[in-house]
């Protein structure tokens, strides 16, 4: 398929099969056994970070030939093109590990610098977004069974008091509690990975700010997903990410995913990320 002659819809829709088969894979994997391994940025990985990330680049490549993949565990110095993927295969390793299910599968389209497409898969959850035009969330059937109804999301507008703030589970710091308590918070909800995006597009939260460093695969899915549902993912001062930085090695810096853009000029991001190890 050439992405030319292709919606941003039909793009989505094709990307769901192949995260939720990664996924299922995943769930396969989840209750054996896995050694795990520590990278040179101090994140976790295992053999399922890896099989799922062959699998993913495999089916791209298949629906797409040609255009390249920008994955965390073996293509992540491959370099973007006019149209890319960024592709994290299991975000979320440390809670894949501990058995908390909060883990999802990422998968985005980029054109120039941007999101095109994407998808988020949580299969433990049995959740799945995707984002071309427009934000759809299903649920995940049992495997061997067909059939999705897919049904829009849309970030809430944010109340005047008691915010619903997601913060990670594993990355604390102190630039995000300063950014935070700036803001009139209610609840705070330990969520890991780029879930915390796809709640906040559903309605579920109102912010998720993150001033440690992540990257770019981290969040491109979610943040497409986030902002077809109406909400924005913003960088210092308020401008969109951007995606494709192979010159600082796809790292992203400081970042706010809002459901309701009118929280923005009640931030202060930093304007570098906080000194921690880059981990998803």
């Amino acid at each position: 398929m050439r992405l030319d002659d292709q919606d941003a819809n039909s793009i989505a829709l094709s990307l769901a099969p192949i995260a939720i088969g990664a996924g299922r894979l995943l769930r396969r994997m989840e209750c054996a056994f896995i050694e795990k391994r520590i990278k040179e940025d101090g994140s976790p990985t295992t053999m399922a970070d890896l099989a799922a990330e062959q699998l993913i680049i495999r089916l791209l490549g298949e629906a797409w030939t040609g255009v390249p993949v920008v994955a965390e565990e073996t293509a992540s110095d491959v370099q973007p093109d006019q149209f890319f993927f960024l592709v994290d295969p299991l975000d979320g390793t440390g809670d894949f590990i501990h058995g908390t299910g909060e883990y999802s599968v990422n998968i985005a389209l980029i054109h120039g610098t941007r999101p095109v497409a994407a998808v988020v898969a949580a299969p433990a959850l049995a959740r799945v977004w995707i984002a071309g035009d427009t934000a759809l969330m299903a649920e995940i059937p049992p495997e061997g069974h067909d059939g999705m109804e897919w049904r829009p999301v849309s970030a809430r507008t944010a109340p005047e008091s008691d915010l619903i703030a997601l913060v990670s589970r594993r990355h604390g710091d102190h630039a995000t509690e300063a950014c935070l308590s700036a803001l009139s918070i209610g609840t705070r909800r330990m969520t890991s990975s780029a879930l915390k995006f796809c709640l906040i597009a559903s309605g579920e939260a109102d912010i998720y700010v993150r001033c440690g460093p992540t990257m770019e695969w981290d969040t491109a899915a979610g943040d497409h997903i986030l902002s077809r549902a109406g909400g924005v993912v913003i960088g210092p001062g308020g401008p969109p990410l951007t995606y494709g930085h192979a010159d600082r090695g796809y790292l992203n810096g400081p970042f706010a995913a809002l459901g309701d853009a009118t929280i923005a000029p009640r931030l202060s991001l930093p304007v570098t990320c906080s000194p921690a190890k880059a981990m998803s």
